[in-house]
């Protein structure tokens, strides 16, 4: 029984290797995306209802929604060009703008953008911005936050029982969840990995630089 078992958490975990776009690197997504984009619209929701957003109308959102679409696009073109549409399925992007000091922004997976006003404050010029625009979206592309909650799922209840504790356990799925997006009682500000960070900076980079920023 033990070697079934052990055979067919192998063969799962060989299913759900992917790789992730412009690095080629091998990575585990054990969770179905559209979970981690369910949980995504549930915490996005709620931290926006509990932190207003600027409207529309204000400079601060207008910049980054304009920023957040054209880079938005330039992922869209090269996920096309490289046949991983896929890769971004379900994406609804949306760009908001919050009045907090906090020098902060992230990005959930399926394309839901939140900057701080603190960072865009220091920040010296749009080029700038736009580096962390595409670093943040870098993560969600790249599903970070799948890969790292799938290890971190794997390790403690193993391949079989992440299905069971995610249809009778919610509230520590989302805790998880929250957890591995970077999510925490301070949204955003838990760190990702230096791997997850570097390979978000090369993503972002390439992606900036589509949309035509240097």
């Amino acid at each position: 029984m033990r070697r079934i078992s052990l055979f067919l958490f192998i063969f799962c975990m060989v299913l759900s290797c992917t790789k992730v776009p412009i690095t080629g690197r091998k990575q585990l997504n054990l969770l179905p995306e559209s979970e981690m984009i369910g949980m995504s619209l549930t915490a996005y929701d709620e931290f926006l209802n509990e932190n207003p957003p600027l409207s529309d109308g204000n400079q601060h959102t207008a910049l980054i929604q304009e920023m957040g679409m054209r880079i938005s696009e330039s992922v869209e073109t090269y996920m096309q060009d490289e046949g991983l549409q896929e890769r971004i399925k379900g994406f609804q992007w949306e760009f908001n703008v919050v009045d907090d000091p906090t020098v902060n922004a992230w990005c959930m997976p399926g394309g839901k953008v939140v900057f701080y006003t603190g960072i865009i404050d220091i920040a010296q010029n749009n080029d700038q911005l736009a580096a962390v625009m595409g670093h943040e979206i870098a993560h969600a592309v790249a599903r970070h936050g799948n890969e790292r909650m799938s290890q971190g799922m794997a390790t403690q209840l193993g391949v079989g029982a992440l299905s069971v504790a995610m249809n009778e356990n919610p509230t520590l799925t989302n805790q998880l969840f929250l957890q591995a997006a970077g999510v925490g009682s301070q949204i955003g500000m838990l760190k990702f990995s230096r791997n997850h960070e570097s390979e978000a900076d090369k993503m972002g980079l390439i992606f900036m630089a589509m949309a035509g920023y240097d």
